[in-house]
């Protein structure tokens, strides 16, 4: 294959890389978004294997990495539960960090085989520098998210004192390690700058508590694409750079947008130091008292209502309760309940998880809202149910003074009457205590979301 064609080639892959992050965009469009991307993906592997073939002969090494990483990849995403997903996005991460990793390692060890002059062109070693520990703090960063999302790692904050001192001074090890390299020191700076971009990948991880991982999720998915793009300027590889850019340029976009919808610095996401003061500030439920209701007596409201708004939150996805959700509303939906679903822009544990979860069980797009199309709607519903959601639907966040002011959020509380379904009246991720769940209007109903629902479904029928 001409060099010619090959660039022709990856750049169609491009191309269908931009119109499956369109597609991706709305989800009725998403799983033509999908299509483009296994086709650019099957594109740019098909061409990849050829010019190496070609370049070496080496048929069985390429095979038996494609077959490889192909059955894995189909084993898993057989076995992973769509409320896995937001750990499953952050293994990925990682893996594509630990790749720009490992390609510069052997970029280094044989700069002619990565079709380099020998010595390496220092802008190349500059490309080589950024690409690497930008795939460092990537890799042991998105192990920490995976961690943490998965609940093998305790959610809550690490702090400890002159944490943002440490990691600054690392930071700055770091980059004159890397300037070492860079000007031709070989392998003792690049040894030292990439491990200690594997710790700060930590350090600036761990502080993050639980309810910040959404924008975790999407700031390494940036970190990630702009690693492989660094890469693929060293590599000369035209796809690597196109698509590594689209990745970290949309990652960054969708970081600024959590970033305001959960009323943080985006700044102070980039570096890694948000979340901690946060996630310290915990809030006590003193002597208050709450109405609690059971699964019947939710039914018998909501079968009465002319209007319904369901609010699901990470108690929903938990439970795996979305099937029994649109069964429940399918129900209320027969006796001539409106029923529409409002979605944050963070709930759940990744940006999009409950739009997943809700796809799932096929609920029908038109009866999912965003936040902002829904909240003037709440005025005159007569019931908000919120299923598992907590600082999304925390009216302090209105008010000046409190951990969360500024937050835009769910404005469930001003329904004629909220229903709310969780297992305690423990604070959400925030660790603030949410004074909604004791107004007059407020029922709750304790229990497993998914148990609660069902028993909600037979009680209306």
């Amino acid at each position: 294959m001409s060099a010619n064609l090959a660039v022709l080639c990856y750049l169609v892959a491009s191309v269908c890389f931009i119109l499956a992050l369109k597609g991706l965009s709305h989800p009725s469009t998403a799983r033509r978004g999908n299509v483009f991307g296994i086709t650019g993906m099957a594109i740019a592997v098909a061409v990849t294997f050829i010019v190496v073939f070609e370049a070496t002969g080496n048929v069985a090494g390429i095979l038996a990495g494609i077959v490889i990483g192909g059955g894995i990849g189909t084993v898993i995403a057989r076995r992973v539960q769509m409320t896995q997903m937001p750990e499953l996005v952050a293994a990925m991460h990682s893996l594509v960090g630990l790749a720009a990793v490992m390609i510069a390692v052997a970029t280094i060890n044989n700069p002619e085989a990565m079709g380099l002059v020998n010595p390496i062109p220092t802008a190349t070693l500059l490309e080589l520098f950024i690409g690497t520990f930008i795939g460092a703090i990537t890799f042991s960063g998105s192990v920490v998210a995976f961690g943490k999302l998965s609940g093998k790692m305790g959610s809550a904050p690490v702090v400890y004192a002159g944490q943002h001192w440490l990691n600054l001074a690392l930071a700055i090890a770091m980059v004159g390690f890397g300037a070492w390299f860079f000007m031709g020191g070989g392998w003792f700076p690049f040894i030292m700058m990439t491990s200690i971009a594997f710790l700060l990948g930590v350090l600036i991880i761990i502080p993050i508590g639980g309810a910040d991982m959404p924008v975790v999720i999407s700031m390494l998915n940036s970190y990630s694409g702009w690693a492989a793009a660094g890469i693929g300027f060293s590599l000369n590889n035209p796809m690597l750079i196109i698509a590594g850019s689209l990745v970290g340029s949309s990652g960054a976009i969708l970081s600024y947008i959590m970033c305001k919808a959960m009323n943080r610095s985006f700044i102070s996401v980039i570096l890694g130091g948000f979340g901690a003061e946060d996630g310290a500030q915990v809030a006590g439920t003193g002597q208050k008292t709450v109405k609690s209701g059971s699964a019947e007596d939710a039914a018998f409201v909501m079968g009465n209502a002319e209007s319904v708004i369901i609010v699901p939150g990470y108690g929903l996805a938990v439970a795996r309760a979305q099937h029994a959700v649109k069964e429940m509303a399918e129900k209320l939906r027969e006796k001539g309940v409106s029923v529409r679903y409002a979605i944050h822009p963070v709930a759940g544990r990744m940006p999009g998880h409950m739009n997943v979860l809700l796809a799932e069980a096929e609920v029908p797009y038109d009866q999912v809202f965003e936040m902002e199309d829904i909240n003037s709607e709440f005025g005159t519903a007569d019931v908000a149910l919120i299923l598992g959601a907590n600082d999304v639907v925390n009216p302090l966040a209105e008010e000046k003074g409190s951990p969360i002011y500024g937050m835009p959020i769910i404005e469930a509380h001003k329904a004629r009457m909220v229903i709310v379904n969780k297992r305690s009246m423990a604070s959400g991720y925030a660790g603030v205590d949410n004074p909604l769940f004791y107004m007059d209007k407020t029922m709750m109903v304790f229990g497993d979301a998914k148990k609660v629902i069902e028993d909600v479904g037979k009680a209306i029928e």
